[in-house]
């Protein structure tokens, strides 16, 4: 089941365990000792690779990691990433210090820029300031890897002059599709990963979102395109047309997103759990196996709600 993390012989698993929801931030109704169950439920199931960040609750996800794991640290891959507030050499190296500390590890598997500089208002900074900072951590053996996340095609080109890059994180699922326009095709092309977040589209390809649900104050996905008006309309068209092809494979329709997936080039797939059951069944999403005429059916029914979103690779609309 494992893969290759782009060039850096690091193994990773075509399901990776993400952490936002940890953080709490942006999420309501989590429950710190059920995520560790799902994280130790996840690794039980075969799950290795495990993505958190230093926004994610102010370190606090990442410290939930580390209580899960530490343990098996020399068997799990740790992946986390800097926030674009830190982004000059003495802050990445300070920041790398700080989710060190937070993960209880000596070294980081995957650190990745989680958004390009400028983002959220912060300073510009030129990239090859922050790489030359991540090649001295890697250098140190502080850092295995360096990945970037949200990045534009042009943004990770101009990244990997200045150092090996093995990995992007951009949203990608069945309902979001962007990536594969131009960033699919580099990747392919210089061997870098695709690490996929949002890989059941927040939740809304596991067909427990009903034309007329409503989500709790505070909830990031109030702000999710996908769940508003026609493109609300239109994935609950394709989830009914999916529901048949999961069904003959007796899975989810979760695990049938997750499958199609991780079949796509160099892709893995980033997806959260609340409790171990969660985690334990989209750990099972590995073992559903689609056939080439399946695959097509399945990039038809996709299509019908992704041919009418806009070029802009951003999933929320942050600013309402």
């Amino acid at each position: 089941m494992a893969r290759l993390l782009g060039k850096s012989g690091i193994t990773i698993t075509p399901i990776i365990f993400g952490t936002w929801q940890a953080g709490k931030t942006g999420w309501v109704g989590i429950e710190d000792a059920e995520v560790i169950q799902a994280m130790r439920a996840a690794y039980d199931a075969g799950v290795t690779t495990f993505d958190t960040a230093e926004i994610y609750g102010n370190g606090y996800s990442e410290e939930l990691v580390a209580q899960a794991l530490h343990s098996v640290r020399d068997r799990v891959v740790y992946a986390t990433k800097v926030f674009p507030n830190h982004l000059e050499y003495q802050q990445v190296m300070d920041a790398c210090e700080g989710s060190l500390q937070r993960l209880k590890t000596d070294y980081i598997d995957l650190y990745q820029i989680h958004w390009p500089a400028g983002s959220f208002k912060n300073k510009v900074v030129p990239i090859e300031e922050t790489m030359r900072a991540l090649n001295d951590l890697k250098q140190q053996g502080k850092i295995r890897s360096i990945g970037v996340s949200n990045f534009s095609k042009e943004q990770l080109a101009e990244a990997a002059q200045y150092g090996q890059i093995d990995s992007i994180q951009p949203p990608y699922s069945l309902f979001w599709r962007q990536v594969e326009q131009d960033i699919m095709p580099y990747c392919v092309e210089n061997d870098i990963s695709i690490i996929a977040y949002s890989s059941l589209a927040q939740g809304l390809l596991t067909g427990k979102f009903g034309p007329d649900h409503k989500f709790a104050e505070g909830d990031i996905r109030t702000k999710n395109k996908l769940f508003q008006g026609e493109h609300f309309q239109r994935a609950q068209k394709a989830l009914d047309q999916l529901r048949p092809i999961a069904d003959r494979h007796n899975c989810t329709l979760a695990q049938l997103s997750l499958a199609w997936l991780i079949a796509q080039p160099q892709t893995s797939a980033i997806v959260g759990a609340r409790n171990p059951d969660q985690a334990v069944q989209n750990a099972a999403a590995a073992e559903v196996t689609l056939n080439p005429d399946e695959l097509e059916e399945i990039d038809r029914i996709s299509r019908s709600v992704t041919d009418h979103l806009d070029a802009d690779p951003v999933m929320w609309n942050f600013a309402a």
